[in-house]
């Protein structure tokens, strides 16, 4: 195809988002409001996995040293426990934090009368890298020398894990229908768009005129909405996460939430609005004007 065919085929898929107005707002408003929604699901979806696995590591071990051990001796056990492929990190608890954390937990000071620090013992208060080995490391805990017992809540981190499992598989899922509906909403959409046209597909195509040399101009109608679309909804979601975040910053006050900054997210929202407006954009415009093309 020569380059001056090229131009004029352009400029004639720019002309015809003018020239069709009514249709061409109509596409650009189902575009915005499919990938508003695509968008503000996974970027909520992306924050839940987030606070999950900021619980999920809350989900620690705690390590028993044998009391009759040298306080020294107890402390070179986690150099050993660090050892250990799973341990992010083991902090040292002596007797006495023990003995304080135990009375800062409990309003009854009373119920601690006679307690000495010498008859709690030593202890490691262990985070992983991994929760759903959970049950591995602990086992190795148990063998190390110097270790009486350990304490691990098997059961809360496997919640985690199935929590963020079932999150994840949801997320792809809605993701996946959302994105499937907006392309046959927008899809459908363009072929009004094509229909209002068909007598001027019918006359290129008597003329001569090859099926590609018919079909560019639509298809880069088609990337042009679908890019605009994508340009709207991208300043909408930014502009509406911001609003939220300040919302919930002003009303939560415990900072139970925890939302990424936008800033954060900005390089791979930027690359899905642009891939998703162009694939609907493109596919929706090729797809709808198949049927005009049997003239």
């Amino acid at each position: 195809m020569k380059l001056n065919n090229i131009g004029y085929l352009l400029k004639e898929g720019f002309r015809g988002i003018f020239q069709h107005g009514f249709m061409s707002f109509a596409a650009i408003c189902v575009t915005v409001a499919c990938l508003v929604i695509v968008g503000s699901f996974s970027i909520l979806a992306y924050n839940l996995d987030i606070m999950v696995e900021d619980l999920n590591k809350t989900s620690e071990i705690l390590v028993y040293i044998d009391s009759s051990l040298p306080d020294a001796e107890a402390r070179s056990i986690g150099t050993k426990i660090n050892l250990l492929d799973n341990v992010l990190q083991s902090t040292f608890v002596s007797r006495e934090e023990a003995l304080e954390d135990f009375v800062k937990d409990h309003d009854d000071d009373s119920a601690f009368n006679g307690v000495q620090a010498s008859d709690l013992r030593h202890r490691y208060v262990v985070t992983l890298e991994d929760n759903t080995k959970m049950k591995q490391t602990d086992e190795q805990l148990k063998q190390l020398p110097g270790v009486v017992k350990t304490s691990a809540a098997y059961e809360l981190a496997e919640g985690f894990s199935t929590i963020q499992s079932v999150l994840h598989i949801v997320s792809v899922a809605v993701i996946a229908v959302l994105l499937v509906v907006s392309l046959l909403i927008i899809s459908n959409t363009v072929k009004l768009a094509m229909y209002d046209r068909r007598d001027e597909i019918a006359i290129m195509k008597m003329v001569g005129a090859t099926n590609g040399f018919i079909r560019l101009p639509f298809v880069v109608e088609g990337f042009s909405l679908g890019m605009l679309g994508a340009i709207l909804a991208f300043g909408l979601e930014w502009v509406g996460y911001d609003a939220m975040l300040t919302k919930i910053s002003s009303v939560d006050a415990l900072q139970l939430f925890h939302f990424v900054p936008f800033q954060e997210l900005l390089l791979p929202m930027v690359a899905t609005f642009a891939a998703a407006g162009m694939f609907v954009g493109i596919v929706g415009s090729w797809t709808s004007i198949r049927k005009f093309m049997d003239v």
